[in-house]
């Protein structure tokens, strides 16, 4: 395989831009902190709660104003395209793709939908049993205990979600030879 670097072209390619790396592992950090803590340590779940909040507000922004591989038109696709690339990773011969691949894409639009239900019934949750936050007084105690299972289920379906993607990086950095993880704390990937 000739070496790219020997004949003029770039051994790497900046593609994951800083905003898209610190908000992609902020997102970890908030959303482990949500997800671990409860009960005694209610205000540190409302505010990790909160953060992740605000950092799918600020995805959804960059995802139309950001640069080429964060907004959504670069990696959102038709499902059946989606499903024969998962189909392909899954028989070790997807396409590589520059940017998110048609299955990363689904998954950053399914977390992104996930994370922003939870993050809603988190508010009414909070709202109505607690009486605080943004949400104060707008429900009833009655209310937010009734939302709290559906509060959890979506809380638990984005951590399997979560646990899917990190599968799919590993499988997809074995298959195309690449160490996605790497990628996304640098920003670059080989052409």
């Amino acid at each position: 395989m000739p070496n790219p670097a020997r004949n003029g072209a770039p051994s790497q390619v900046y593609v994951w831009d800083l905003f898209v790396r610190v908000f992609h592992w902020t997102l970890v950090a908030a959303f482990t902190i949500a997800y671990f803590t409860e009960d005694d340590l209610l205000k540190v779940h409302v505010w990790a709660g909160y953060l992740v909040g605000a950092l799918i507000v600020a995805r959804v922004v960059w995802g139309f104003v950001g640069p080429r591989h964060a907004r959504f038109s670069d990696f959102v696709c038709a499902p059946a395209t989606t499903l024969a690339y998962v189909r392909d990773l899954l028989l070790f011969r997807a396409e590589r793709h520059l940017g998110h691949s048609p299955g990363g894409g689904a998954m950053v639009i399914l977390l992104l939908l996930f994370l922003a239900a939870t993050v809603v019934t988190g508010l009414v949750v909070y709202g109505g049993e607690q009486q605080a936050g943004p949400l104060a007084g707008m429900f009833t105690k009655d209310t937010g205990e009734a939302l709290e299972e559906v509060h959890d289920l979506l809380a638990n379906i984005t951590l399997a979600l979560i646990l899917a993607h990190i599968a799919a990086v590993i499988l997809a950095s074995f298959v195309h030879r690449e160490n996605l993880v790497r990628a996304m704390v640098t920003g670059y990937k080989r052409p």
